[in-house]
């Protein structure tokens, strides 16, 4: 990065105001609000931004295709708790943003996504690479702007970073005109901040709510915490922790939200849901009260809604509105900010025994009460839970893991435990293939010293494989493992299941991804057995650079529990040979 660039962004910030073009208030805007790097990828309409680029003190990611950027964007800011950025240019630059914008707005995540437009005279008249990218993104954004005047750049820029990070966080576009980057006004960074942040009117605890939710707390015989992702956003895990703890009632945990309670802690059920541990599905049906805290109460954890925990009563703790009553109607709604919730509500929590409780869960579990792999035997076979497990014994709970969407996704939130936040990256919400790889990289670069893994299927890793390129110019050091079935995976499953064995359009075939691996210049080793698995781990550790593990697993293996689309939580399809029973009597699913 040049002096002379670090010098002008400064001076831009702390002299008195400068006049600059709109492409330098650009990023002088973004150095003030403390971004150091960007995922992007030229164009047209964007460059006089890109420009003007070299005088800032920004490192910036060439992308191979937009949807990565978005994805990078994401995925630093998950690792880092900051506001990632992603810039793009016109018309297709633009729209393939798309997706990894839902991806971020269905998750919550803090995105600024920067796109060039048009000159602002032929706006509207179809112009070369014209698209009204803000209409387009307008139901996957928390808000978007459409900069056509360079003086209201700053403002504009400052106001989106304030709504991207705030409340509960989302994604951010600002769409600029050609001729705002190219024009010139004064720049004065503090001059250009916006109001002051106004939560939401309803964002605030009533004391009525909150001595009714510790009335509640205190007469409850079989309670459960359900923990999401809004722990980690709120940074709420010692608090969740604490009450967890003092009042002794367990906690299950959203897909997201792994990660948020030590997968070691005694307290810990596992994950919740469709593919979640077998105890906690039935636990929440029998529970007498449920203390939901950042999260939405989201299909793939409730079932069907009829039949969901219905001799529950149940707090929701929660910083959107919005999400109130939406899909479960609760008995207490504590609307803010979970953290700061919680500090209210903890003094007014007494210790209480929950011992009763906590062995009739942990008798449900019966003889495996902790998934045991050597109940999926080896038999020559290697099973993608075997992978899952030795990955991780082998790398700790100090990997930060990077998944994509499918079966795969469903064995590592099973089988790989997390014991700190921010460890386990995934697309939940919107469920989007070709996430992992990009969103791996923007972890890197938020987290250069962990020990960062990929783990992706053989169809979804084949989305946005280019990317492989991207990591090899940037000198990034990323393990990847491919989980490799031969067919998109959970399709199968479901066709499985659901459709007689009809297997249209799940039979996958795949390049020879060590090959591939090695015509982008990053060394691999393909895995058929699992005596292979932990000498391939170590090779990939132990590499200087990024290493591909391409590991053969066996076929047809399905994710167990699974509930089907439509059925209560505790109408779970069982690994063959289990018989269902009596809720809370039932032991684990190996």
């Amino acid at each position: 990065m040049e002096t002379k660039g670090n010098t002008q962004a400064s001076n831009a910030q702390l002299n008195p105001p400068a006049r600059l073009t709109g492409a330098e208030i650009l990023w002088a805007t973004l150095v003030g609000e403390g971004v150091d790097t960007v995922f992007g990828y030229p164009g047209g309409a964007i460059l006089p931004a890109y420009d003007a680029l070299r005088k800032f003190p920004i490192r910036h990611v060439l992308v191979r295709h937009e949807q990565g950027a978005a994805h990078m964007a994401d995925g630093y800011a998950r690792a880092s708790g900051k506001v990632g950025v992603a810039v793009a240019t016109s018309g297709p630059g633009a729209t393939n943003l798309v997706t990894g914008i839902a991806t971020a707005m269905l998750d919550s995540v803090p995105i600024v996504c920067i796109t060039g437009n048009v000159p602002s005279k032929v706006l509207g008249t179809d112009a070369f690479q014209e698209v009204d990218i803000t209409g387009i993104t307008l139901p996957v954004t928390k808000h978007n702007f459409l900069v056509s005047k360079t003086e209201d750049l700053a403002r504009s820029l400052r106001h989106a970073f304030q709504i991207a990070r705030s409340g509960r966080p989302g994604p951010v576009l600002v769409d600029i005109t050609k001729d705002a980057q190219q024009g010139s006004a004064v720049f004065d960074f503090e001059a250009a901040k916006p109001r002051p942040y106004r939560p939401h009117p309803m964002l605030r605890v009533a004391e009525s709510g909150l001595a009714q939710a510790a009335e509640l707390i205190r007469n409850a015989k079989r309670p459960v915490i359900l923990a999401g992702h809004g722990v980690m956003e709120s940074g709420a895990m010692e608090q969740v922790r604490t009450l967890a703890e003092r009042a002794q009632i367990p906690v299950g945990l959203t897909l997201l939200g792994l990660g948020g309670f030590p997968a070691s802690h005694p307290l810990n059920l596992g994950m919740m849901g469709m593919h979640g541990e077998a105890w906690l599905n039935h636990a929440i049906q029998e529970a007498d009260l449920l203390i939901a805290c950042g999260m939405r109460f989201d299909d793939r954890v409730t079932g069907k809604l009829s039949d969901y925990a219905l001799k529950a009563r149940k707090i929701h703790i929660e910083i959107d509105p919005a999400e109130i009553n939406k899909n479960v109607k609760v008995d207490v709604a504590l609307v803010g900010d979970l953290r700061e919730v919680l500090e209210e509500l903890l003094p007014r929590v007494p210790g209480r025994d929950g011992s009763a409780w906590l062995k009739t869960i942990e008798a449900s579990k019966g003889a495996v009460a902790v998934r045991d792999i050597k109940n999926l035997p080896d038999l020559g076979h290697l099973y993608a839970a075997h992978v899952m497990h030795d990955l991780w014994r082998i790398t700790g709970s100090e990997a930060l893991v990077v998944t994509d969407v499918g079966q795969h996704q469903m064995w590592e939130a099973q089988y790989f435990h997390h014991e700190h936040p921010r460890t386990l990256i995934t697309s939940g919400g919107l469920g989007t293939m070709g996430f992992a790889l990009p969103a791996a990289i923007g972890a890197k670069f938020a987290c250069p010293e962990k020990d960062v893994w990929v783990i992706a299927g053989d169809g979804g890793f084949q989305m946005t494989a280019a990317e492989l390129s991207t990591i090899v110019q940037e000198k990034l050091k990323i393990n990847i493992a491919i989980i490799n079935n031969g067919y998109l995976g959970m399709i199968r499953q479901w066709q499985e299941f659901f459709y007689e064995r009809n297997y249209e359009a799940a039979p996958l075939v795949s390049p020879d991804f060590v090959k591939l691996a090695d015509a982008h210049g990053i060394p691999g080793r393909a895995v058929r057995t699992r005596a292979e698995v932990a000498p391939a781990v170590e090779q990939a550790r132990s590499a200087p650079g990024a290493f591909l593990l391409n590991f053969l697993v066996e076929k047809e293996e399905s994710v167990y529990p699974m509930i089907p689309a439509g059925s209560a939580l505790h109408e779970m399809i069982r690994r063959p040979g289990k018989r269902a029973k009596d809720p809370l009597e039932e032991r684990a699913d190996e």
